[in-house]
């Protein structure tokens, strides 16, 4: 800049001085006239060529200026990189924002002023049943027509959350969202769901339990309270007394399984997993599983000898790693389930099997009537029933399939039950192969615990 300066004040004091030397004054207004246009008329023509170059908007484009021009072209081409570069970091930021939203587990959708949707993520999609692209500019109330949801929409207080139905893939189980506006910006708004499907049917549950447990306990009290009243108000006689006290022992025997049961699995859901150092071992236990299991298919009869075909089989040597009165609650369960269950004379076969990844299960398989398929999914859930008055004939509370299940998964392991009408089922128990040791025998061989057959 001053060396551009200097020489245009040398070069318009030469040409002064050699116009006021050839034609006096006239002759240097002359010379200062000329200079000064032609420095005005170098300057606009370049100052037009870095015009030009703007407009292109191409910084990287060539244009050939000197000097003062070209210095100030190279500082407008150090604005856009450092501009492009703040962009990019922006639009880095930008994708990383969006990312991070997609990968939320909630939706998402961005409204506009009119509640338009300006952009949505994944799983709002997926929860409302909106296209991602295709949606985009369409008012949300039109496309999510619940009413719900439009009395929520349309009112000016968002502190408090919707639950309405979301879009479901299956006919069966039906979508719970709630659904929470918020205010930002000029009058946009940020729609949030959230999927409490899950919440939603735990509440039923707990309601359905409070009842189960209300009902399964009310009814002894009331057998109870009547045979109470009856040898309060009634002159009995010695025998006609015993069989009354011999029935209230029974009501009272129910309830007392009930509230253990129910002990059980408040003990099984508040204390931590069983640890992998306490070995089990599984022959003693099942000769007590097997003695309980005849005997209570004795009484099944005439209370002398089982009425059921009973077998059990079990690797010998074979021991699980875990609670060993948490697995003989288990294994007990679906044992007297099945002999509660299955007809006189029936089948059931008892199996421990060890597979050639060294998970151990637990198999008890009989010949009864079998279970629906419907059934099938809630089966093990507490107090569920097929059946409610065979279930009371037979003296089960409906908790032994939901303890089973809670003890398998507390052991890191699965519940698995198998059943078609008119052929049995087949209820197992799933254990890690961390939690089994196998002893002296390979895997396949398998000895019989003990065998107890007999017939109706």
């Amino acid at each position: 800049m001053f060396s551009r300066l200097f020489f245009a004040v040398f070069f318009l004091f030469v040409t002064v001085t050699c116009g006021f030397w050839l034609h006096g004054t006239t002759g240097a207004w002359v010379a200062v006239t000329g200079v000064l246009t032609a420095l005005l008329l170098t300057d606009y023509e370049r100052g037009h060529r870095l015009e030009v170059w703007l407009r292109q908007g191409d910084p990287r484009a060539e244009v050939r200026l000197t000097g003062f021009w070209a210095e100030l072209v190279d500082r407008i081409r150090r604005g856009y990189k450092t501009r492009d570069q703040l962009a990019l970091q922006h639009q880095e930021r930008l994708q990383d924002f969006l990312s991070a939203i997609q990968a939320s587990p909630n939706g998402v959708l961005l409204l506009d002023e009119e509640g338009r949707i300006e952009w949505c993520n994944q799983t709002a999609a997926a929860h409302m049943g909106l296209h991602e692209q295709r949606d985009l500019g369409q008012h949300i109330v039109n496309l999510v027509r619940d009413p719900a949801f439009t009395r929520y929409v349309a009112q000016e207080d968002y502190s408090n959350e919707v639950i309405i139905e979301g879009r479901s893939h299956s006919l069966a189980q039906r979508l719970k969202l709630q659904v929470q506006l918020h205010a930002y910006g000029e009058n946009k708004k940020l729609l949030l769901t959230r999927d409490v499907t899950a919440r939603a049917q735990a509440d039923q549950m707990r309601r359905d339990f409070v009842a189960n447990v209300s009902h399964e306990i009310r009814t002894p009290l009331t057998v109870l309270a009547g045979f109470v009243e009856t040898l309060q108000s009634l002159p009995l006689s010695p025998e006609e007394q015993q069989k009354y006290l011999d029935l209230m022992a029974v009501q009272a025997n129910r309830m007392q399984g009930l509230v253990s049961d129910l002990l059980t699995l408040s003990q099984l859901e508040g204390s931590p997993p069983p640890p992998l150092n306490e070995s089990v071992d599984l022959k003693p236990l099942m000769a007590q599983v097997r003695s309980d299991a005849l005997a209570l298919s004795a009484l099944q009869g005439d209370g002398e000898k089982p009425v059921h075909n009973l077998t059990f089989n079990l690797p010998e040597q074979l021991h699980i790693g875990g609670s060993q009165a948490e697995i003989h609650s288990a294994v007990s369960n679906l044992v007297t389930n099945a002999v509660r269950y299955t007809p006189v004379g029936g089948k059931i076969d008892a199996v421990w099997e060890v597979d050639a990844e060294g998970q151990a299960q637990f198999s008890v398989k009989d010949n009864g009537v079998g279970i629906a398929a419907e059934h099938l999914p809630r089966l093990s859930e507490r107090f569920y029933r097929v059946d409610r008055s065979r279930s009371r004939e037979s003296g089960g509370t409906g908790l032994g399939l939901a303890i089973a299940k809670h003890i398998a998964q507390r052991h890191g392991g699965s519940f698995q039950i198998e059943s078609e009408l008119g052929v049995g089922s087949r209820f197992s128990l799933v254990f890690p192969n961390t939690r089994v040791k196998l002893e002296a025998l390979p895997t396949s061989r398998q000895a019989p615990l003990l065998a107890a057959e007999a017939s109706a």
